[in-house]
């Protein structure tokens, strides 16, 4: 049902049960440290509901560089982030898991989109068509902790990527809600599903997912609490908890890092937002632009910048519709993506 009614997959029991116990009792532990975000929203700041924090991996998933992120100045909410943490053993040994279960899911889509990453694809069938090199993890402790109405950034992660969530500890509500085009309001609304997820379930968030709908972990008025499968300490208890801890593995794109990011009129980098209201109407290429974001730590003031993404001007790529070569095919691929209803 997931798969039918929204560009998503549903994959349970997506880890061996020992080793998701164990990167549950790793991340539980350090997100009691994890930080709260903060910004500036029509004219005040909001703090919000849940703990958060970042990873990369020791390479960027393309080369063999260990040393990528260090010169990497990411930004998130208009500010300048801390350095990262690098994966635990535990996260890496479930990221390579994921990476295969996703690119397993791209081999059976029928279609790619024209600006999908295509980097990784060389035709081989032992190839890994998506790899991660970050996760964002939240930490949601209690029912009221949460997170409103959102699509994620794609500064990073270029148009129509893909993000795979994993959730581990206690069962929560994941709610995605499509934003209806401009020209289809008079015909339609829209519609909310709501997913049930249980601890070491896996949601792949497939390419369109950014654009053609918004998501949420909204408060619950009752939870289960969550017993793991495994004791923390060989011979020790089990320990009942009220936390689940979100990991959403991403692929930041090479051809999307922090140098290349415009910069807007207040010095800061643009945030890349994809236009969800006057998408195109049939299964051609959606259009994105860099707007300025300052405005979310500089007490709510930004210059207003708003600038198109043009993926051939700024030397972004290679994508399937440039690796296609040929406008024919790009045109006879996207004639198969379906419309937003």
């Amino acid at each position: 049902m997931v798969a039918e009614h929204t560009p998503c997959t549903m994959h349970l029991s997506a880890l061996p049960s020992e080793l998701a116990s164990k990167l549950f009792y790793s991340l539980e532990e350090s997100s009691r440290d994890w930080q709260r975000n903060k910004w500036w929203l029509f004219d005040r700041l909001v703090e919000s509901p849940h703990r958060t924090s970042f990873f990369v991996r020791q390479t960027d998933g393309v080369g063999d560089d260990k040393s990528w992120h260090e010169s990497a100045q990411y930004w998130y909410n208009g500010r300048k982030t801390d350095p990262p943490d690098v994966f635990p053993s535990e996260m890496e040994e479930a990221c390579r898991i994921i990476e295969r279960m996703v690119s397993e899911e791209l081999r059976r889509r029928p279609f790619r989109y024209p600006l999908e990453w295509a980097g990784g694809d060389t035709g081989s069938a032992d190839d890994l068509l998506w790899r991660a090199n970050v996760a964002a993890s939240n930490r949601y402790e209690g029912r009221n902790d949460s997170v409103g109405w959102h699509s994620d950034h794609m500064t990073y992660l270029g148009p129509y990527c893909t993000i795979a969530s994993l959730s581990l500890g206690t069962r929560r509500t994941f709610s995605l809600r499509e934003v209806i085009p401009s020209h289809e309001t008079e015909t339609r609304s829209a519609q909310t599903f709501n997913i049930p997820l249980p601890h070491n379930s896996l949601v792949i968030m497939h390419a369109s997912c950014q654009e053609r709908f918004k998501h949420s972990i909204p408060p619950q008025s009752a939870m289960d609490m969550y017993r793991p499968a495994h004791p923390r300490f060989p011979g020790g208890p089990i320990e009942p908890s009220n936390c689940r801890i979100n990991v959403t593995f991403r692929f930041y794109r090479p051809d999307f890092r922090p140098p290349s990011i415009p910069r807007c009129k207040c010095g800061i980098p643009t945030v890349l937002r994809a236009d969800m209201k006057n998408r195109s109407d049939g299964g051609g290429k959606d259009k994105y632009w860099w707007s300025c974001y300052a405005g979310a730590q500089n007490d709510g003031k930004s210059c207003n910048l708003w600038q198109v993404l043009d993926m051939e001007a700024e030397g972004r790529g290679p994508t399937i519709e440039s690796m296609q070569g040929s406008k024919g095919r790009v045109e006879e691929s996207s004639s198969n993506i379906p419309d937003s209803g």
